[in-house]
């Protein structure tokens, strides 16, 4: 155990151990209870107990010994209609011997698909099919972050749950339990920053602070920073202050400078930059102005267009809403 990724040494081992959706996890408790477990289909954002949840349930239906009756396929395994067709096929067409059967009884066999947005269109198709075929011996579980990625028709032969991001008490619930377990030194300043670069995700949230556990005796918010390679607030605030008070030629030069000290990504700049863009003192129009130059930036870095042309819109852009400000007042 001492050998595993946190992550995975302190997963959920039961329903009672989630610290988040209790309304979804009552839900589906009820549905065990009844004996009248549906397909499901869990969708949402990463890191936020999708996979932990399902786990969960299978070891509640099933107990420890839960693998023989549970088939759990993911993003590394091979996701077309082959799969389907064999691999998934054979399995839900096996029944349950009266042997197998725990002393809850459950008569039917679950099959997790973990990143089912990853499924070509026939792969989908084809499953379709399989699930209404095999209803009386399998129980199927979609897990996806995009759920307009599966087809109408799968959507439809299951129940739907959205599992949203973390709020921040849970995640500092869940981390004060691993920081005792593990003897983790960490300020109170390094846990603020930890929680504010989570964003909701618990998974992300226990790797980073694995690696700076890994990396740094006592961690504080500086350490949590320099491990993510994200921005530090004080370097955003500055690069805030050249891009409203300092000409373009000189904007641009200080962040190019500080790009290279700080090893700053523009796509990582303009996301923390876009954070404080609410609190600047400037009229609507501007502000509106500035937003969709930003997001107009972003789509071009997701594209592939270069940093410095980048950089030098996004040192544009405010330049063009201060004197918009200026001609507004």
């Amino acid at each position: 155990m001492s050998s595993l990724p946190w992550v995975e040494k302190y997963r959920p081992a039961s329903l009672d151990d989630l610290v988040s959706h209790k309304d979804i996890i009552s839900t589906i408790t009820t549905f065990m209870d009844q004996d009248k477990l549906p397909h499901l289909l869990l969708y949402g954002p990463p890191g936020t107990g999708k996979t932990s949840t399902i786990l969960a349930c299978a070891r509640t239906l099933y107990g420890n010994n839960f693998k023989p009756k549970v088939l759990e396929l993911n993003a590394s395994d091979d996701r077309g209609i082959d799969a389907v067709r064999e691999q998934i096929k054979t399995f839900a067409s096996s029944r349950i011997t009266t042997w197998e059967k725990t002393a809850r009884s459950v008569p039917y066999k679950l099959i997790i698909l973990d990143e089912a947005d990853a499924l070509t269109q026939q792969a989908q198709n084809a499953l379709r099919r399989v699930i209404e075929q095999y209803t009386k011996t399998t129980r199927f579980c979609l897990i996806c972050n995009y759920v307009n990625k599966i087809i109408p028709a799968l959507q439809s032969r299951c129940t739907r749950f959205r599992f949203a991001p973390l709020e921040i008490d849970q995640i500092d619930k869940r981390l004060e339990v691993v920081l005792q377990a593990e003897g983790v030194n960490i300020t109170s300043s390094g846990k603020d920053a930890l929680l504010e670069l989570s964003k909701g995700d618990m998974r992300k949230a226990l790797n980073i602070l694995q690696s700076c556990h890994a990396a740094h005796d006592l961690i504080d918010q500086d350490a949590i920073y320099q491990t993510t390679g994200s921005p530090h607030p004080s370097d955003i605030k500055q690069i805030l202050d050249w891009l409203l008070n300092s000409d373009f030629t000189e904007a641009f030069s200080n962040i190019c400078q500080l790009q290279v000290e700080k090893g700053l990504a523009v796509s990582d700049i303009l996301t923390h930059v876009f954070k404080l863009v609410s609190g600047l003192d400037m009229p609507q129009k501007s502000r509106i102005y500035l937003v969709q130059e930003l997001a107009d930036i972003e789509y071009n870095l997701t594209v592939g267009c270069s940093d410095k042309i980048q950089l030098s819109a996004l040192v544009g852009a405010f330049k063009n809403s201060i004197d918009m400000t200026l001609v507004l007042r």
